[in-house]
């Protein structure tokens, strides 16, 4: 069994009013994982109720649900976290090209406003739907996550440069290899946000760093692109860090945001980071303080 923290000193910085949480997996008991997909996080599920836990730790106001690999094409779990958190909550679901208008339809209305492509070991769809996903998805008005190993950027260009839709290149690129921030990735990556339907996502950095806490090689790709487009940057938890398997190696998350968020060059970058950028890219409502 492993213990998740779901309390502590919340991160200083206080997160703004209206944040968004733009990358987390939820699960509930209902829902086996399925053929295909990795094993269910340990117990006790991560659900709603430890989410909200968060939440009030952190300064979080509102998040995005993105479908989990352990549940492949199988929705199910998502939406009903969606319907669990209630308001607060949108859905990043998979869909592919046999997804019907009438079932983009449902999902739109069960609060769903973007599809997820993982093109990597347990991802339910890859790079190869990207392009019936992709109008499906503009149709929608929806955005699209785009997960993939980072060092293929140049020869995932073609496709990515006729992406119509919104999308978010997410954690981090995850550049397992390592990337040089001057390198010819980064300025194809660059060169991607500059076209305008393109937003990079801090998020799961332990995942593809090379280096220990406080994960400078990551930190320095990161700082650069959100110096160059500090109107394309959100921010996810990542929680409940699936890939994290012992109790002795899960993060601070109250630690863990401060120093992602520490990456950004002052209090306005955290702003559009947490609140604006994210519901640009996800359509949301804005919030307002009470």
């Amino acid at each position: 069994m492993i213990e998740r923290t779901l309390s502590g000193r919340p991160p200083q910085p206080r997160l703004p009013k209206g944040a968004i949480d733009a990358q987390m997996h939820m699960y509930l008991p209902q829902f086996p994982s399925l053929s295909g997909g990795p094993p269910l996080p340990e117990e006790p599920l991560p659900d709603a109720n430890a989410y909200r836990q968060v939440m009030d730790w952190l300064g979080i106001d509102r998040v995005i649900i993105t479908q989990g690999n352990a549940h492949q094409k199988d929705n199910g779990n998502t939406l009903a976290c969606v319907a669990a958190m209630g308001a607060a909550a949108r859905a990043v679901v998979v869909i592919d090209e046999s997804t019907s208008d009438a079932q983009m339809q449902r999902l739109s209305a069960a609060g769903a406003v973007g599809a997820r492509i993982m093109d990597l070991p347990g991802g339910a769809v890859g790079l190869g739907a990207l392009e019936a996903v992709d109008a499906r998805a503009h149709a929608a008005d929806w955005m699209i996550a785009l997960q993939f190993d980072g060092n293929r950027m140049l020869d995932h260009l073609p496709w990515l440069e006729r992406i119509r839709s919104r999308w978010v290149l997410d954690h981090h690129g995850k550049f397992f290899a390592g990337v040089d921030p001057d390198g010819t990735e980064m300025t194809a990556l660059l060169r991607l946000i500059d076209r305008g339907n393109v937003w990079f996502k801090f998020a799961g950095v332990y995942e593809s760093s090379r280096a220990a806490w406080p994960y400078e090689d990551v930190a320095a790709f990161s700082r650069r692109i959100a110096e160059h487009a500090p109107e394309r940057i959100v921010w996810g938890s990542n929680w409940p860090h699936n890939m994290i398997r012992k109790t002795e190696d899960y993060p601070d998350d109250a630690r863990l945001a401060e120093l992602v968020l520490g990456w950004l060059a002052d209090d306005r970058a955290r702003h559009l980071a947490l609140v604006e950028n994210p519901e640009r890219l996800f359509k949301l409502s804005a919030f307002v303080a009470t």
